[in-house]
Formats: structure tokens, C-alpha cells, sequence
């Protein structure tokens, strides 16, 4: 980081020793944006750059395919093995999928994610990543019925049986006690998730979470609705990702739209992509409004965004995603950019009338 980086560049994740950096390189696009030469430049920059904080899944590269599946995780175990003693300097984060989601090349399309099924698939993280140890280890999202991805109410005719989370977290513990793991978070979690995870694990002597990874972003603030506080009082740190609306947020579709093909990003690349809550038109529209809000005040949209997720008491640390060092590098930069009174009330302002469009 530049010499003028403030002192709280790492944070504890959660009531762990873990000591992250208060920005996370965030892996999804190598092996399909980001070939793998790109790759290793983009992470040896921003270890040069003071970001040791990096999460993967064995689900990426993202757009999800059969072909590339736990691509991304054998990229990163190449870049470290080709760098000695790096692995140690490093927090290292990666996630097991939860139930398919119609992706059959998962677990044979299972609907459920067992404690077998988390021991397995960490072992299989470990050998792909050439570490011994996975410093976090979360579920990418729950294996229980809940809204997530896009899909807002919670439909009690979805329910089917899956593995207990008691089970789940007996297997992580399994994980944690043999040293292969250090701490456990969850992804695209609901507060309700949280408290039950908390509640099992202190009731039976179990690994606590560390983290949630949800989406936290200017187009997408759910969960400053009942989570945020759920995270404060339960000692549980979130990990704020695709800040910027996936290129929504950073000025790049204001002008064409999602069509715009003329602009590198995924929701111009991939077609599924634009089906997604990032690729609706209200969120596109509300974007046009925060990014124009950036430049009445003298930012660009990706300052803007970033600065939002930085400086929020609610996150411990925004995953950004690149295709290039140059993107990295702006990200990185954008940690110093500080946000008045004023933005913040403007920004609060167009969220009043445009509440939470990509949730």
C-alpha cells in the first residue's frame, strides 16, 4: 500500500486470530476473463501492493461451467508452488458449493451438501490450492431452502429435507481439529443463518463463523435491513462482495447499456449474466444515478462505490475482482478516497428512491 495508508489496513476476521487485509482479491474471473498468465501478475501486484487477503471456491471461474469447474483454485496452487515461502504471508479463503442449482456437474447435481460431502470437497480444495491448511473455509450458500441470488421471498413450498446445520458445522469442526482449517465463514447467508450457526456451535462446543460473504454493494444494501446487526452483535465479520454492481457501479453500461458489447465486463460477455439481478434494468438505472453522483463530486463511479464499502463500520473487508492490474490498481487506490457528510446523505437519498434494486 502507499505510505499514506491508514493504520487499520487489517482486521480481525470475526473472534479468530485471523488478521486480513481490509481489501480481498477476489479470484472469480481466473481461468475464464483472466488467463493464467494474467493471473499470477495480477496477484503478485497486489501482494506488492500489501492486499494478502485472496478468496476463491471451488466454484470458480464464474460464469460456472462443467469444463472449468475448480479451475481457479488449481490457478492460485500453481502461482503459490512457483513461490516459496509466499503461502505463509498469504489469508487464504475459499469456499465448498452448496446445493447444484441445476449445475449437475456438482456432486452429481445433489440438492443437499452433507458433512461428508464439506470433508471431501475441502480435501479436494487442499490438494488443488497446494497448501496444508485453508486459513477460511465457507459454504458458498446454504444447503436449506432461503431466497438468495436474486429471488426475494422465501417460499415455505420449497422446503425439503437437507443435512442439519449441526452436521455441517460437526464436519467443519472435523476440519478445524485436524489443522486443515483454520476458521469458518458462510456465503450468501440470512441473519437467521447466522444466529442458528452461532447458537449450535456455542451449544455443543463447535467452530463459530468467522464471516459472511454477501453481496454489499450501492445498488444492492440489503444488509443493512436485520443482518448488519445480527453481525454486530454476534461478532461476525462481513466480507462485502461485488461492490461494484459487477461493472455496474463503475460507469461502464451508463451510456449503451448492457448491450454494449464494446465495453469488456460480464454482464456485456455473458448473456446469463444479464438474466441476473445485476443485469435488471432498475439496478442499471439506479447505477446511472450513484455514478452520476461520482462525477458531480469529483469522483469517478468506481471511487465512489468503493469508498462506500471501505469506509462502512459494516464491512471488514470489500472482495474486488479484476481482469487487469490496471483495475487493481484503481481499486487498490481507491481506499484512500474519503467521502463527506454530504455524499453519504446523497447517496442515502437515491437509495430512498431506489431501494436495493439488485438484491
Amino acid at each position: 500500500m502507499s505510505s499514506n495508508t491508514p493504520n487499520d489496513f487489517h482486521v480481525r476476521l470475526g473472534r479468530t486470530d485471523l488478521q486480513a487485509t481490509r481489501i480481498c482479491l477476489g479470484t472469480m474471473t481466473f481461468g475464464e476473463q483472466v488467463d493464467e498468465a494474467t493471473a499470477y501478475t495480477i496477484m503478485d501486484r497486489a501482494v506488492e501492493r500489501g492486499v494478502t487477503f485472496f478468496d476463491t471456491a471451488e466454484m470458480y471461474p464464474v460464469p460456472p461451467s462443467a469444463a472449468r469447474y475448480t479451475l481457479t483454485e488449481s490457478i492460485i496452487g500453481r502461482w503459490l508452488a512457483a513461490r516459496p515461502g509466499l503461502r505463509e504471508r498469504l489469508v487464504l479463503a475459499t469456499k465448498v458449493a452448496g446445493p447444484a442449482r441445476g449445475y449437475d456437474w456438482i456432486r452429481n447435481a445433489s440438492g443437499d451438501l452433507t458433512g461428508q460431502d464439506i470433508i471431501d470437497a475441502c480435501e479436494a480444495s487442499l490438494r488443488r490450492l497446494q497448501t496444508d491448511v485453508i486459513d477460511l473455509y465457507q459454504i458458498h450458500w446454504p444447503a436449506r431452502n432461503v431466497p438468495s441470488f436474486g429471488s426475494v421471498y422465501f417460499d415455505p413450498q420449497r422446503e425439503q429435507p437437507v443435512t442439519p446445520i449441526h452436521q455441517q458445522l460437526e464436519a467443519l469442526g472435523q476440519l478445524v481439529k485436524a489443522g486443515k482449517v483454520r476458521a469458518i465463514g458462510l456465503s450468501n447467508e440470512t441473519p437467521w443463518g447466522v444466529h442458528e450457526f452461532v447458537r449450535l456451535a456455542e451449544q455443543h462446543g463447535l467452530p463459530r463463523v468467522a464471516t459472511v460473504q454477501n453481496p454489499y454493494a450501492l445498488v444492492n444494501r440489503s444488509v443493512d435491513n436485520a443482518l448488519d446487526e445480527t453481525l454486530f452483535r454476534e461478532q461476525v465479520s462481513l466480507l462485502a462482495y461485488s461492490p461494484l454492481g459487477f461493472g455496474l457501479l463503475t460507469g461502464k453500461y451508463d451510456a449503451k447499456g448492457l448491450d454494449d458489447d464494446s465495453r469488456p465486463g460480464r454482464l456485456a460477455m455473458f448473456e446469463t449474466m444479464k438474466k441476473q439481478r445485476w443485469g435488471r434494468p432498475d439496478a442499471l438505472a439506479a447505477a446511472r444515478l450513484y455514478n452520476q453522483l461520482a462525477r458531480d463530486h469529483g469522483y469517478t463511479p468506481t471511487q465512489l462505490a468503493l469508498a462506500f464499502c471501505y469506509r462502512s463500520h459494516r464491512v471488514a473487508s470489500t472482495i474486488i475482482g479484476v481482469t487487469s492490474v490496471a483495475q487493481l490498481d484503481e481499486d487498490i487506490d481507491a481506499w484512500n478516497v474519503p467521502l463527506s457528510a454530504e455524499v453519504l446523505a446523497e447517496i442515502d437519498r437515491i437509495r430512498w428512491l431506489h431501494r436495493d434494486p439488485a438484491q
